[in-house]
């Protein structure tokens, strides 16, 4: 602890701990919006590799693929990545090419990221690979294990997993529960076998927030949620960075949001309870928990309560029982799904662009199905949209809205596609601070569709506020802000010519 408060202390943090939270992140100075507070490097990482996409295990870029020809299973977009991964691949390319090809699907992202694990440590107890304070496996045994809070069958999943990373490394040394307990520390995993990631390991985004791999980054698996957090995390390639949103001054504690805040109290409570095992007693949080002792005897007395969204409302809660419109727009969401009830496959524009094919199982949807679904939605959402509780309705509606936004750019049709994207922001700005990453990519994405239909001055208008948040929530070095602000510039010389020409 003492080497870590030493290599802390000179970024203007201290380690400490809390009562009830336990280890947190501390400041020995002001930070303000928009300053780094923390990088680093991932421990280990992987990229989210499937059936249907697939990364360099260097980069995580997605074009000009080659697999790795011994062990059939890693990708690399050139020379330079799959010399820079050499060292650990080495090992692992060993223990995988050792395993049948059948069982080699089964490797996983996150059974290979745990694999790597222990090679990494293996490399650095043998000294092939250097160690530091912040770069070492003693942060790893350090963190929490949750295996204690599952039930047997959970327990016996994570047994299943750890004999598959055994199998593959055929180290007769290595300890079985030593390996399940490492999983539980980074992953929830639920008994249809899907895993969702856990506060010790992070999904590293790209700069739009889109998903590309998974990595271990031990230093800021210390910093604390709230619902209402002082900073953000955002991956510049692997690297993670963790910015200040707001002033935090000296002796405070930094936050970050494990989860998506827009839900309504209960929603939030209810998923970091599941997927991180513990009550957020934030400011935002706790103004609800006078009324849940309250809430949890209407529900054990009362039949009609029993299935009601929870709004919070300063210091006390409403109960909403279900509408029907409610289950109305529920019913038509479905349409976004496969035909078939038993396929829970999603769909995409297909190669001839005549309508839509469900990712799964290939059943297809015609353009005009999908236009007759958007009119349905439109008729519920915009009556939906004149409430004024910023809780779980609110937030089902703006993701419905996401999801016709990206409908309607699949469709081409940007006209609609502008209006439900300025939809979605007036959502976003009733759910979210002002500084939220969410918020100043939706400000871009509307930008340039007002750019592309010729709105220069509107354009002009959402892109300087993409720029004001995303300056502050992403740095202005990363090729994305360079890319942004390039087409800010680009908009007022345009606009600036527009008007030249007029007045000639």
């Amino acid at each position: 602890m003492e080497e870590l408060q030493n290599v802390v202390r000179d970024a203007g943090l201290a380690v400490s701990k809390l009562p009830e939270k336990g280890r947190c992140l501390l400041t020995t100075k002001n930070f303000y919006p928009g300053e780094v507070i923390l990088r680093q490097e991932p421990y280990v990482c992987v990229p989210n590799n499937s059936s249907t996409v697939s990364r360099c295990d260097g980069c995580f870029a997605s074009e000009s693929l080659k697999k790795c020809s011994a062990c059939q299973v890693v990708w690399y977009c050139g020379s330079t990545c799959q010399k820079s991964e050499w060292k650990l691949h080495r090992l692992e390319c060993n223990a995988l090419s050792r395993l049948e090809k059948e069982k080699r699907k089964a490797v996983t992202p996150s059974i290979r990221l745990m694999v790597r694990l222990y090679l990494r440590r293996k490399l650095q107890n043998e000294m092939f690979i250097p160690t530091s304070v912040t770069d070492s496996y003693n942060f790893v045994e350090a963190l929490v294990s949750h295996l204690k809070d599952l039930d047997e069958k959970q327990r016996v999943l994570y047994a299943q997993m750890a004999n598959l990373v055994h199998l593959i490394l055929q180290w007769p040394e290595i300890n079985l529960k030593e390996i399940a307990e490492n999983f539980s520390k980074f992953w929830h995993l639920f008994l249809d076998n899907k895993m969702q990631l856990a506060c010790n390991a992070h999904t590293i985004c790209d700069c739009e927030l889109r998903p590309l791999g998974t990595g271990l980054y031990p230093v800021v698996s210390i910093i604390n949620h709230s619902c209402l957090p002082n900073a953000v995390l955002t991956f510049e390639g692997k690297s993670s960075v963790v910015r200040a949103i707001d002033h935090i001054p000296e002796g405070a504690e930094v936050s970050i949001a494990y989860i998506d805040t827009a839900g309504s109290t209960m929603t939030r409570q209810k998923a970091l309870k599941e997927q991180y095992f513990f009550t957020c007693t934030c400011p935002r949080c706790i103004k609800v928990v006078p009324s849940w002792p309250k809430f949890i005897r209407m529900r054990q007395t009362h039949a009609c309560v029993k299935h009601v969204h929870l709004l919070p409302s300063n210091n006390f809660c409403i109960l909403l029982k279900g509408q029907h419109d409610d289950i109305q727009e529920s019913a038509i969401l479905e349409g976004y799904r496969c035909k078939d009830d038993r396929c829970n496959g999603f769909l995409l524009r297909d190669s001839e662009d005549k309508g839509f094919i469900c990712q799964t199982c290939g059943l297809r949807r015609s353009k005009e199905e999908v236009k007759r679904i958007v009119c349905e939605i439109t008729a519920i959402s915009d009556k939906k949209l004149k409430s004024t509780s910023p809780g779980s309705i609110l937030f089902l509606l703006m993701r419905t809205r996401e999801e016709l936004l990206k409908i309607l750019m699949e469709l081409g049709d940007w006209r609609e596609a502008l209006a439900y994207c300025r939809l979605t922001i007036t959502g976003y700005q009733r759910v979210y601070p002002e500084l939220h990453p969410l918020l100043g990519l939706q400000y871009y994405t509307c930008g340039k569709i007002e750019w592309l239909l010729g709105y220069t001055e509107d354009a002009i208008k959402s892109l300087t506020r993409a720029v004001d948040i995303l300056r502050i929530t992403h740095g202005t070095s990363s090729p994305f802000m360079k890319e942004l602000m390039t087409k800010l510039d680009e908009a007022r010389a345009e606009a600036s010519y527009n008007l030249s020409s007029k007045d000639e």
